[in-house]
């Protein structure tokens, strides 16, 4: 595995950076990344974007929006919050695995004086808070993973901009986030910047590393064509919404799964899945199956069924599946 420092701060790029290594440059070396960015709402891959932002204040501060590949829900960053990412390539699809690559964040943790868990999904834990989130990408191929480390992050902006501008709810979301989540500059016993902590976690999390890739000119421009092409697409990033006469969501182990669903004359004719969960494959192969399904329990467990649908969903069974659609 080889290091890629990457000292942009534009969320587009740093994506862009992230699917180039992962699925094109020629090289085949696995990669690891530590890299922050400007104010911005990172999009799980299968969310609605405009259900999940509060739009005049994203407008107004000028934050920028952008979709991840991977699953996962709706997180905020800004220049206080590092971003960690492992990219393996060349080896053969096994399901998600969080623990292989969030254990060497919380042993790099461990050197710094500060003792986390592991929650039962995603999350890196301090004393039972949240302190970083996790979401991976699987396919054929390859194998992204990557998290969030609040070092010292804006939690009031954090909520701000996730929610309606009204008050009292803004004023019970910074409460019930400050409940929830800590930051690691309220664990460390001596006082660092945010570069400096930079540097203590490379320190430790580079010293297995094969060496460094510099970035060549050709690598540089084949990034900002992904970032533009891809990365800073409205298409990518909000996507066109339809509007749907069914909206049945429900929560279960694995995240929120929620199908908006057009039925006409008793027949599902189009649906689309939202949701924080994670994805093992192509969603769409699910939203396929049931166009042209009628609507009715045993129909839609049988088409769910015919494709082993829990496949593509992490801690999600088939039976979960019907129990949120029916």
């Amino acid at each position: 595995m080889m290091y890629v420092e990457n000292n942009s701060m534009d969320p587009f790029y740093c994506f862009a950076l992230e699917y180039y290594l992962l699925k094109e440059i020629d090289l085949e070396s696995d990669f690891f990344l530590f890299w922050r960015t400007n104010p911005t709402i990172m999009i799980g891959k299968h969310q609605n974007t405009l259900a999940e932002i509060n739009q005049d204040y994203v407008k107004e501060k000028q934050i920028q929006v952008v979709r991840r590949i991977t699953g996962g829900g709706t997180i905020y960053t800004d220049p206080a919050t590092w971003q960690f990412s492992f990219l393996i390539k060349n080896q053969p699809y096994n399901d998600i695995n969080f623990a292989t690559y969030i254990n060497p964040i919380m042993e790099a943790f461990s050197e710094l004086g500060i003792h986390s868990d592991f929650s039962s999904r995603n999350d890196i834990l301090i004393k039972g808070k949240k302190v970083s989130g996790n979401a991976q990408y699987c396919d054929s191929k390859c194998t992204l993973h990557h998290g969030s480390i609040l070092f010292d992050t804006k939690l009031d902006e954090l909520v701000k901009a996730l929610t309606v501008s009204e008050e009292k709810i803004i004023s019970k979301g910074i409460k019930s986030v400050r409940e929830r989540v800590t930051t690691i500059t309220e664990h460390l016993n001596e006082k660092i910047d945010v570069l400096g902590f930079k540097k203590l976690m490379l320190h430790y999390l580079l010293q297995n590393i094969d060496g460094t890739y510099e970035l060549t000119p050709k690598d540089l421009q084949r990034v900002n064509e992904i970032a533009d092409e891809k990365f800073r697409q409205w298409e990518w990033n909000y996507g066109k919404s339809p509007q749907f006469n069914i909206i049945r969501s429900q929560r279960f182990e694995g995240g929120k799964v929620e199908f908006n669903i057009n039925v006409n004359r008793g027949i599902i004719e189009q649906c689309k899945i939202y949701g924080d969960f994670f994805s093992q494959g192509d969603i769409e192969i699910v939203s396929r199956s049931l166009r042209g399904c009628p609507y009715k329990e045993e129909n839609i467990r049988a088409a769910l069924e015919n494709i082993c649908a829990e496949n593509y969903f992490y801690l999600i069974s088939n039976e979960d599946l019907v129990r949120c659609i029916i």
